[in-house]
């Protein structure tokens, strides 16, 4: 490691050189590479940040990568080695969020290796999508929907369509929802997507009907039009594999969490 300092009447920190350390190798054991106010930083420190800030091996970063990032590295322990630092870090608030940062870091750890070692396997990847395919709704539908505050001004809309106006023109001029500039087109969607009143209201109608009775949501009062409804075909298993894998495995994380929990809630 080859340290290179610049003129103290330039203000400028200690710069670093060490190319041939960092660039060459992954450190079975830690070796001291710089020191700065009497503090070692060890290899493994500044592979970590090089490879943070550069976002690739520190074996493929140039030589202007490793001196200037090392550099930044080297600004971060002068500025922590002062005395305003060893002042700061006696602040109860300071030690706290350097506690707190220190525990995210291992509990992001353990997490990690956890589902590294736990990973959801081909056999309950496919039970979970039996069930989501038995579970999956057998229509999907296709819709118009006219959004109104009032439950008054949305049966007086019913009573326009009833005597034959056209449902898109009326929800270009009266809806306040965002599809209402498209005539209230909602285009294809599968009952889950939408609130339950909603999903309720279109199940119930024959497709080219409209609602007899204004439906109420929390956003407001709804005539509704059901265009067409088709058969739910369920997604291929590979195509929703990676979404599978993920639910399974933070399904796993959440029951090893709530072991934890219940071993600290037996000790207390």
């Amino acid at each position: 490691m080859k340290i290179v300092k610049r003129s103290s009447t330039s203000g400028t920190l200690v710069a670093l050189a060490a190319t041939s350390l960092l660039a060459s190798a992954t450190f079975a054991v830690a070796q001291t590479a710089l020191s700065v106010n009497g503090v070692d930083i060890d290899s493994t420190i500044i592979t970590m940040y090089v490879e943070s800030r550069i976002q690739k091996p520190v074996a493929q970063a140039t030589p202007d990568e490793l001196e200037s990032v090392t550099r930044e590295l080297v600004d971060i322990y002068l500025l922590t080695t002062n005395e305003k630092a060893e002042a700061l870090a006696e602040d109860p608030r300071v030690k706290a969020q350097i506690e707190l940062q220190g525990r995210a870091v291992l509990a992001q750890l353990v997490a990690s290796e956890y589902l590294g070692n736990n990973p959801a396997s081909d056999e309950e990847i496919l039970a979970e999508y039996q069930v989501q395919v038995t579970n999956a709704p057998a229509q999907q539908f296709k819709a118009r929907h006219i959004l109104v505050e009032t439950q008054s001004a949305a049966a007086e809309l019913i009573s326009q369509l009833d005597e034959g106006a056209d449902f898109a023109e009326l929800a270009q001029t009266h809806s306040t929802g965002p599809t209402g500039a498209n005539g209230g087109d909602l285009g294809w969607f599968s009952p889950e997507q939408m609130v339950k009143p909603f999903t309720d209201a279109v199940a119930a109608l024959e497709d080219g009907a409209h609602t007899a009775e204004p439906v109420q949501t929390q956003f407001g009062w709804h005539v509704i039009m059901r265009e067409e409804s088709r058969e739910n075909t369920p997604p291929t298993l590979e195509s929703v594999r990676d979404v599978i894998k993920q639910r399974i495995e933070q399904m796993k994380f959440a029951a090893y969490l709530e072991t934890l929990r219940a071993d600290y809630e037996n000790q207390n």
